[in-house]
């Protein structure tokens, strides 16, 4: 799958595909990272940090305008059923994965949820969480911020490791 996304970002040099991966909801850092580790051609050259930095700013990109425009945007659109089923759908997933801890540890809890590096925990999701527990701006953001970051060093270590035990075993 990462090679088919690269395709189509083909004519981007390596540190704006990356920045896009890391932005898009599907991939976030959790996958752009690998995808730089093991796909992309023009990373290989890159430092870690570097990895880790471009997929922590891209990451971070959408996340304060969905923090300010998810409210106004869900609930002008949810005046037509297709979109209302949407963000209904939408919103009960982000309640019942981040409910928990978001309610007892609020903006602690919600840099924990995004920081987790599993799929359906980044910022896209903690975005959403912000917005239904009332969590304001001026705290989610930090706590978002804090959160992909700590999934970007937990995945950036796991990629590291497992690249170099690879090459131990391997002999390379």
């Amino acid at each position: 799958m990462g090679e088919w996304i690269l395709a189509k970002l083909a004519w981007m040099p390596g540190w704006l595909q990356m920045i896009t991966l890391s932005a898009m909801p599907v991939t976030e850092l959790r996958a752009s990272i690998p995808i730089a580790f093991t796909v992309m051609k023009d990373a290989w050259a890159w430092p870690w940090w570097q990895t880790y930095l471009l997929a922590v700013a891209g990451n971070m990109l959408p996340v304060p305008f969905l923090l300010r425009l998810l409210g106004p945007v869900s609930r002008f659109l949810s005046r037509w059923r297709p979109f209302e089923r949407f963000f209904d759908r939408l919103f009960e997933r982000a309640r019942r994965r981040a409910g928990s801890s978001i309610e007892k540890y609020e903006a602690l809890g919600l840099a924990l949820f995004v920081a987790v590096p599993l799929p359906m925990t980044g910022a896209w999701t903690g975005c959403v969480a912000a917005y239904l527990f009332g969590i304001p701006g001026r705290l989610a953001l930090p706590s978002i911020l804090l959160g992909v970051a700590g999934a970007g060093a937990v995945v950036t270590l796991v990629m590291t490791g497992t690249l170099a035990g690879l090459e131990f075993l391997v002999g390379s």
